[in-house]
């Protein structure tokens, strides 16, 4: 199986931004005074984004296959930061606390996170597809919100309640809504370029023998 380069590229982008999301969820952040977010809601959204391209122009199997590596990559990359915790650094150094503050997480956290993406990022490409094979490629832009509400109302519905469980169920509903309003509300207002990344891509990509499966 051929890849393009901008395929690559994106995969590989696809993965910076779901494990760089995992550094950046330590920190809460407000948006308008309205919402209480992760700070990972800067990043995260954007590999829906790339989710809903790569689906479109190359297939739902490829972009599973995208996905399966993203879960691999983040599960290895949790896996290192824990075993680099576990080890002391040397007494002159003064960051130790602060860097298991940072990459420290529960086990719940980890397998909630883990599966969150997953289920999340393979609904929206799952309906990302579906919508495609029944609008015969058209109305993308449609496509994309439908397929970002799926996919991060899912992500959120199994994230949330196994983390925050303890803080009762007005503060894990809230936490959904806000979640999922922000991120869906972040892709609406990139979809224009979404649109116009997508319809470069599609005109690259025509121009390359074998760069669809």
């Amino acid at each position: 199986m051929k890849h393009s380069t901008v395929f690559v590229l994106m995969a590989v982008l696809f993965n910076v931004c779901l494990i760089s999301s995992n550094v950046f969820a330590a920190k809460l952040i407000g948006v308008s005074g309205v919402f209480t977010v992760s700070a990972a809601d800067i990043i995260f959204p954007v590999s829906y984004i790339l989710n809903d391209c790569m689906t479109e122009v190359y297939g739902f199997r490829k972009m599973r296959m995208v996905i399966w590596t993203g879960f691999v990559m983040n599960l290895l990359f949790i896996l290192i930061t824990q075993l680099v915790i576990l080890i002391p650094g040397i007494p002159q150094w003064e960051g130790d606390d602060a860097y298991r503050m940072l990459f420290r997480t529960s086990c719940r956290a980890t397998i909630a996170s883990l599966l969150a993406f997953l289920a999340g990022s393979l609904t929206n490409a799952l309906v990302q597809s579906r919508m495609k094979q029944r609008d015969k490629e058209k109305r993308f832009g449609l496509r994309a919100i439908v397929s970002s509400i799926a996919g991060e109302t899912l992500d959120s519905l199994i994230f949330v309640p196994i983390v925050y469980w303890a803080m009762g169920s007005r503060i894990i509903t809230t936490t959904i809504l806000s979640e999922v309003t922000v991120k869906v509300g972040y892709e609406i207002i990139l979809l224009p370029l979404t649109i116009l990344c997508v319809k470069k891509l599609k005109a690259y990509e025509s121009l390359q023998p074998s760069s669809r499966a």
